[in-house]
C-alpha cells in the first residue's frame, strides 16, 4: 500500500503567497508519510484573468522549476494541480492571448512526468455572486487524455469541469487508470450540489480510486469555492476529507483490494456500448 494526500487551498492573488503556501502543506502531507500529493486547481493564482500575465512572468520555466525541485526535496510525487502554459504541448504558442490551463506531474527526483491539458471547460451561469463564468475567454482547452505511473498506480489526469463528463474518466479507465486525480475549484453553490456526488460516482462507474483537491472559501471579487476535498475508494467510500479552509487529507491506496474488487465484479468485461 502507499500514501496520496490532497491539498486544500485558499489561493488568493499574489502568486509568492500562494506558492509558499502549497509549499507549506506539501511539506506537512510528505512529513506525513504521502508518497503523492495532489494540489487544487489555480493554486498558484486564482484569478483568471491574470493567468496569461503570470504565464509571461513564468515563461522560462521558473515556477515548473520549482514545483520540481520542491518534490524533489519532500521525496514525493507531485501533481500541479494546474498551472497557465503559454505553449501547447507540442510547442506551439497559444496565439490569441489565452493560455493551456495544464496538469504537470513531477516526480521525487524534481522531473516533469507528465502534462494534461484540460479539455472541457467551465463556461456556465450559476446562482452566485458571480452569476457568469467564461474560461474559454483566457484558457484554450485541450484535447487529449494523459495517463502517468506513478508508485501508487496508474493515474489518470483531469482538472476540475472534465468531472462532469463520463466519457472522459471511461477512456482513462480503458487506458489502465487505477487512481484519477481533479484538481478543482468548484464554486460553492455548485460544490454544495454536484462535487461529492461526482468524485463517488465517478469512483464507483470506473472501480478507481478517486483524488479531488479543491479550492475552500472566499477568494474576494464575489468568489467562494466550496472545499469538502477528499479521497474515494473504489467501492465510492470517502476515505479521506475536508471541510474549509486550507489544509490536506490523505489515505492510504490498496491496489491489491482494487484488482480484487475489479475481479468480483468486471464491470469493464461487461460493457455493451463502446466509445
Amino acid at each position: 500500500m502507499s500514501r496520496c494526500a490532497v491539498i486544500q487551498m485558499v489561493s488568493g492573488p499574489d502568486f509568492e503567497v500562494n506558492l509558499g503556501t502549497a509549499e507549506r502543506l506539501v511539506r506537512a502531507a510528505a512529513a506525513e508519510g504521502a508518497r503523492l500529493v495532489l494540489l487544487p486547481e489555480n493554486f498558484a493564482l486564482f484569478d483568471s484573468s491574470g493567468l496569461r500575465a503570470l504565464a509571461c512572468a513564468q515563461g522560462l520555466g521558473e515556477l515548473q522549476q520549482r514545483l520540481g525541485a520542491l518534490a524533489k526535496s519532500a521525496g514525493i510525487w507531485l501533481v500541479a494541480g494546474s498551472v497557465p502554459l503559454m505553449l501547447r504541448d507540442d510547442g506551439a504558442e497559444v496565439a490569441d492571448g489565452r493560455v493551456r490551463s495544464a496538469s504537470l506531474v513531477f516526480d521525487d527526483q524534481g522531473r516533469q512526468r507528465a502534462r494534461y491539458d484540460k479539455r472541457h471547460l467551465f463556461d456556465v451561469e450559476v446562482a452566485d455572486a458571480q452569476q457568469s463564468y467564461r474560461e474559454s475567454v483566457y484558457i484554450e482547452p485541450g484535447s487529449e487524455i494523459v495517463l502517468v505511473d506513478t508508485p501508487c498506480g496508474r493515474l489518470g489526469l483531469s482538472i476540475c469541469y472534465d468531472l462532469r463528463f463520463a466519457d472522459h474518466y471511461q477512456r482513462l479507465r480503458d487506458a489502465g487508470a487505477e487512481l484519477i486525480s481533479v484538481p478543482s475549484a468548484f464554486t460553492a453553490v455548485t460544490g454544495a450540489a454536484h462535487w461529492e456526488l461526482l468524485l463517488r460516482a465517478r469512483a464507483v462507474e470506473f472501480q478507481c480510486y478517486v483524488l479531488g483537491a479543491n479550492q475552500g472559501g472566499q477568494h474576494g471579487k464575489g468568489r467562494e469555492t466550496w472545499g469538502h476535498s477528499m479521497i474515494v475508494g473504489p467501492w465510492g467510500e470517502v476515505s479521506a476529507s475536508l471541510a474549509l479552509g486550507e489544509g490536506w487529507c490523505s489515505a492510504e491506496i490498496d491496489l491489491d483490494e482494487l484488482r480484487r474488487l475489479r475481479q468480483r465484479m468486471p464491470v469493464s468485461a461487461h460493457r455493451r456500448i463502446t466509445l
